[in-house]
């Protein structure tokens, strides 16, 4: 799933005041979260939860006469389709070309070259097969 830039800042929103409650905000949280931030009218912050929920990125529900919404999508599965988006748009769908142009473009600490090269290491280990279970 593609989120733009502010569908990107209500889901924040949205998950950060989920994180707090039982799992569902209303559109005045989301607003409150982000309104100095973007100074988005409340109105703008309904808009694209409406969006989201066309989307299916969210649900909504009433509760008297306010609308509550709680995330169809974790933040992990969102992160994951953008990146799955970027490297097919910019790094011809592959992650090498993207480490390539990142370890040229910012400086890798020490830590972080380890734990790549530990991720190469991993990645170039031949595979064990998998054990069989007992016949039966």
């Amino acid at each position: 799933m593609r989120l733009n830039d502010s569908e990107w800042t209500v889901m924040n929103a949205l998950w950060a005041a989920c994180d707090l409650s039982e799992g569902e905000a209303t559109a005045r949280e989301v607003h409150d979260r982000i309104v100095d931030e973007t100074e988005w009218a409340y109105n703008t912050v309904r808009s694209l939860l409406a969006r989201l929920q066309e989307k299916r990125a969210v649900a909504e529900r009433k509760d008297g006469n306010q609308c509550v919404y709680r995330p169809l999508i974790s933040r992990e599965d969102a992160q994951q389709s953008a990146v799955r988006s970027l490297l097919e748009r910019a790094f011809d769908g592959t992650v090498g070309s993207l480490l390539l142009h990142l370890s040229r473009s910012e400086p890798l600490s020490k830590r972080d070259r380890d734990r790549l090269q530990s991720l190469v290491d991993e990645a170039s280990a031949p595979k064990k097969p998998r054990a069989k279970g007992p016949r039966r």
